[in-house]
């Protein structure tokens, strides 16, 4: 898969999965509408007390997939995440991040701070991005299908193409 192909899979699907795991090892994946950056940080916002939200405060590493479902049978591709997430705590961090959001969809929330802090239901979430991988077919000679092969794609070079737009 070309790096452009990553590009528009990330700008054009507005759900990711997050994979985190409790504290006794236990995997869970939550699908999400996230937003992304210049710098490829993937935004947030959930209820603290949700399953993926206790995991990120005992972890941080998690795993993001954003996954074109909308193509034919067969022909679908992702875009792999390795990560580090955390709680946006500071307010100036937690505004832009639903600014990016917001914009994101052409929408305008109310980015009052004290909505996703204190005793407040909602967090405001980051994950870093720390690798990233997108799928290939692995096809024969005849031109068919064997496997899917990931592949890493530079991250550097990645973010370069979004800043060029």
């Amino acid at each position: 898969m070309k790096i452009e192909r990553v590009k528009e899979i990330i700008e054009k699907i507005l759900y990711i999965t997050i994979a985190t795991v409790d504290g006794e090892g236990q995997p869970w994946n939550t699908p999400l509408y996230s937003a992304f950056d210049k710098d490829l940080n993937f935004y947030w916002f959930s209820d603290r007390n949700s399953q993926h939200s206790r995991n990120i405060r005992n972890n941080e590493k998690v795993f993001l997939v954003i996954y074109d479902s909308t193509v034919p049978e067969g022909t679908g591709e992702g875009v792999y995440i390795q990560a580090l997430a955390h709680e946006l705590n500071d307010e100036d961090e937690a505004i832009n991040a639903l600014r990016v959001m917001d914009e994101r969809v052409g929408r305008t929330r109310d980015r009052n701070f004290e909505k996703f802090s204190g005793d407040a239901p909602l967090r405001v979430y980051c994950a870093m991005p720390k690798k990233i991988w997108a799928n290939l077919d692995d096809k024969d000679n005849k031109g068919n299908y064997i496997k899917d092969i990931r592949v890493e794609v530079p991250i550097l070079q990645l973010k370069e193409l979004f800043n060029e737009s």
